[in-house]
């Protein structure tokens, strides 16, 4: 039997009416009476009374609808299964973070994933400074939240789902350092740290640009590769460096003060991914990210104001509950 045979049969064996057995087909009545006419042709006898009042069931129909019966629930039970499993996100996803505040929204996205997705397991991993698309690339990393701007090729990336003002890290000593906020020309007055390793010189020009906004020279400090060597530069007095405000909260340091921008943008974080591989994991993932970091935005719906703390470690910024002020994102 064909499948539309069976099918028409099976309804029309459970309706027993050619005009409800139409409707839910969406057929016509007439095509309705071509297929059972077909299928008693197949059979080699009538399945089905007719009369201008009723439709009942011969004997012969009615053994075989309790034949076909299981084994077409089966098939379609066997259908739905498939067709499940091939909708579901399972395996292993790895997440990059850059920064603790792009970690705190991809752990709480990585919980809200073993509930949506329990067959996935979500491994998280952070992001190095020096290589930042890296292990993206190489598929150390299925996704990572990462700071912006992104302007690679190969690479997909979203919208902003985080923001944070920008910072300047200087030692305490350094006359900057006694400001209530500095400016972008200010760094004409001081060597900036500068990032060595497999770096886009986009990206370097971001973290250290070369000149002020005016023009003026930025002298280049020594390079490093991760925080805790930046820092110690910095408090040794060997350059300073721009940042996000959250490493004034997670990096305290003695020597070290972390002073706010006047006129600096914020800095952005975003998902990025392999562009050829935005695979429904990947996807599910961003989704999760966008509903958290929302949250994250109703929360910190207002600014914190720069501020000071006394002892020997002098900081501006903001605190831990502020450290990741959100932007509402954009559609994903």
């Amino acid at each position: 039997m064909e499948h539309d045979e069976l099918e028409c049969f099976l309804i029309l064996a459970d309706e027993l009416h050619f005009g409800r057995t139409a409707d839910r087909m969406r057929l016509s009545r007439a095509r309705v009476s071509q297929l059972v006419q077909r299928t008693e042709r197949r059979i080699g006898a009538p399945l089905f009374v007719r009369t201008s009042r009723r439709v009942a069931l011969t004997d012969l129909g009615r053994q075989l609808r309790n034949d076909l019966e299981p084994h077409h629930r089966a098939i379609t039970a066997a259908i739905v299964r498939a067709t499940a499993t091939a909708r579901s996100i399972g395996g292993v996803l790895f997440v990059g973070f850059a920064g603790p505040p792009a970690g705190e929204v991809v752990m709480r996205a990585a919980e809200a994933m073993r509930v949506d997705h329990p067959g996935l397991s979500v491994e998280i991993c952070e992001v190095p400074l020096s290589d930042p698309y890296g292990k993206l690339r190489d598929g150390g990393y299925d996704v990572q939240l990462t700071e912006l701007p992104v302007r690679e090729a190969d690479l997909g990336k979203g919208p902003t789902l985080l923001a944070e003002e920008r910072v300047l890290v200087i030692a305490s000593g350094h006359p900057l350092a006694a400001r209530d906020s500095v400016s972008l020309e200010d760094l004409a007055d001081v060597p900036l740290l500068t990032i060595d390793g497999d770096v886009p010189e986009y990206w370097r020009e971001h973290h250290a640009p070369a000149r002020t906004p005016s023009g003026r020279p930025i002298a280049r400090g020594p390079g490093i590769t991760n925080m805790q060597e930046a820092l110690m530069l910095v408090a040794g007095g060997k350059g300073a460096m721009l940042s996000a405000a959250h490493t004034a909260t997670y990096f305290a340091r003695p020597g070290v003060t972390y002073v706010p921008f006047e006129d600096a943008g914020p800095v952005g974080y975003g998902l990025v991914w392999r562009a050829k591989d935005n695979t429904d994991a990947v996807r599910a993932f961003a989704r999760s990210a966008l509903v958290v970091s929302r949250g994250v935005a109703s929360k910190d719906a207002t600014p914190a104001a720069p501020r000071r703390t006394t002892g020997p470690v002098e900081r501006h910024g903001i605190g831990p509950e502020r450290s990741a002020k959100a932007l509402l994102p954009s559609k994903a």
